[in-house]
């Protein structure tokens, strides 16, 4: 059965970024540290075509999410690392190139209008302008039989839980302290629980797996 889930890298402190992100560093200040366990793992370099990489746990754990999920809700942040009118936007089509790591359509949200963008490998951006819930709905609807992946940043991934949508939740708990940034579960209501369902330990993360009940 089809589900709607979030899955996203955080610090033992909490931040899925560091603090002042730009152009030149996305994530903020020691962020990429956090994600230095996908950077090596052979399923994550595979997906973005690249060679090389470790067949371990982490690998196999991104693997399962790639095969399962057919559609992808993203912040505008996370799609080209700044916000406003597109026309000033400097990287207007995205981090990843002519040929995006997600082959897949992905539902980007935005205040600002845009047609949708057809990439290479199956990758097809839309922009959606009326919130959360019409991306995660247009999302189900080109997923089919897939789940749809909530990808981030924490922000869209706030949203989904405020809005009810989400299913499940997966964290990548990186062994890093990042000392300020951006909290990946601010805002969150006191009545969202969450079921663990599966722990995946390795020697450079915990990768925790949820189950998001509702009230």
């Amino acid at each position: 059965m089809s589900k709607v889930r979030a899955d996203i890298t955080m610090s033992l402190d909490g931040y899925s970024a560091g603090p002042d992100p730009d152009l030149e560093d996305p994530l903020g200040k020691g962020g990429e540290r956090m994600h230095e366990w996908a950077l090596g793992a052979q399923s994550w370099r595979e997906s973005h075509g690249l060679e090389g990489g470790e067949r371990n746990a982490d690998s196999d754990i991104i693997a399962e999410g790639v095969s399962a999920t057919g559609a992808v809700v993203m912040g505008r942040k996370m799609f080209s690392g700044v916000s406003g009118a597109w026309e000033q936007d400097p990287r207007s089509r995205g981090w990843w190139g002519d040929d995006p790591p997600f082959h897949a359509p992905v539902f980007v949200l935005t205040h600002h209008e845009r047609d949708p963008l057809p990439m290479e490998g199956g990758t097809t951006f839309n922009f959606v302008t009326d919130g959360i819930e019409s991306a995660i709905e247009q999302a189900r609807a080109a997923a089919g039989d897939k789940d749809v992946l909530v990808a981030g940043g924490a922000t869209a991934v706030q949203q989904a839980i405020a809005a009810g949508l989400l299913d499940e939740l997966q964290v990548h708990v990186a062994p890093v302290f990042l000392g300020g940034g951006t909290r990946l579960f601010d805002g969150i209501a006191a009545d969202v629980g969450l079921e663990l369902t599966r722990v995946v330990d390795s020697p450079t993360v915990t990768h925790l797996r949820y189950r998001v009940i509702r009230s």
